[in-house]
């Protein structure tokens, strides 16, 4: 199992298929709704409150995805409640105001299957980036409207990108400048 952290109040974990079966429990489990699944998923939120110094309380919103091969991502969310929280805590709130998306992808075929999921989605740029063995895919969104549900689905084929723009374009190797989506879609559709 592997926890990241994506903001303030958003957790991303990865379970692997092995993680699953180590517990007793395979994907479908998750859908039934069993009670191994509730304490795997209460066991999750103790280690990343634990990790991320997080707590989760009030209403929680969880997103699965599942990765046929590798296992499943599930994003957690903890719903904001302002009328529960303090006036500092609320002035200090973490709000994304770039439509600008960076996201860092292991494997080619990753980026390939992520460029089916996303190209009736509109945008204003994509480029494509190698650099140290990794991929990545730099995207710029039409509609902010549209930032967590684009996340999610990046979510599913990688993390994240802790290196910068400038440091791909400065020391990476541009795959492809503009259109990616549209150009990796015509050549491996």
């Amino acid at each position: 199992m592997r926890l990241e952290r994506l903001n303030y109040n958003k957790i991303k974990i990865f379970l692997t298929l092995d993680d699953l079966s180590e517990r007793g429990l395979t994907k479908e489990d998750i859908w039934k709704d069993s009670m191994k699944w509730h304490q795997l998923f209460h066991e999750m939120l103790e280690e990343a409150s634990d990790e991320f110094g997080v707590e989760f309380q009030g209403s929680v919103a969880v997103e699965i995805f599942s990765m046929q091969a590798q296992g499943m991502i599930m994003i957690v969310t903890m719903e904001e409640q302002e009328d529960s929280f303090e006036d500092s805590f609320i002035e200090m709130q973490v709000i994304i105001e770039g439509k600008d998306i960076l996201f860092e992808v292991e494997e080619f075929e990753h980026v390939i299957q992520l460029a089916k999921r996303l190209s009736m989605t509109p945008m204003n740029f994509e480029s494509l980036y190698a650099y140290h063995n990794k991929y990545y895919i730099y995207l710029g969104l039409d509609d902010p409207n549209e930032l967590n549900k684009l996340i999610a689905i990046l979510a599913e084929y990688g993390n994240p990108s802790l290196v910068s723009i400038h440091t791909l374009q400065e020391y990476g190797k541009e795959i492809i400048k503009d259109h990616a989506i549209e150009t990796i879609m015509k050549y491996f559709h």
